[in-house]
């Protein structure tokens, strides 16, 4: 059984920093692709970054170039969500997120999407 389970969520300020984690356990069915979602309130989740690994493919959201880094930690089995220069509308509860051979172009895709965490909230305030 693959369990996600997500760390590092809080109240930060605008223009602060935060570090969202990963652990992921649990066999694999493919090449793995990995993803960070998230989801305000009264809002359909949203992507925000997704890796292919292998082949090192990585794509963000409009809203997050150049703010956010996905990256991951193989021997923790951990995945990251680097999230600098917050702002308001960053606020949401992100989600983390594990498919299986995903294209370049699918990776920002929730449909394609196997297996989520439970999710962890991030509130930026002004």
């Amino acid at each position: 059984q693959v369990q996600l389970v997500e760390s590092g969520g809080g109240l930060v300020q605008v223009g602060g920093s935060l570090r969202l984690s990963c652990v992921i356990s649990g066999p694999t069915f493919g090449t793995v692709s990995e993803a960070w979602f998230r989801q305000a309130p009264g809002k359909e989740r949203e992507a925000v970054a997704g890796a292919r690994w292998s082949g090192g493919n990585i794509r963000y959201a409009d809203a997050v170039k150049g703010r956010f880094t996905i990256s991951r930690d193989v021997a923790k089995n951990t995945v990251y969500l680097q999230m600098n220069n917050l702002k308001p509308e960053d606020t949401a509860v992100y989600y983390c997120a594990r498919g299986y051979n995903l294209r370049q172009p699918e990776l920002l895709d929730t449909g394609r999407y196997r297996h989520w965490g439970q999710g962890t909230q991030v509130t930026v305030s002004s």
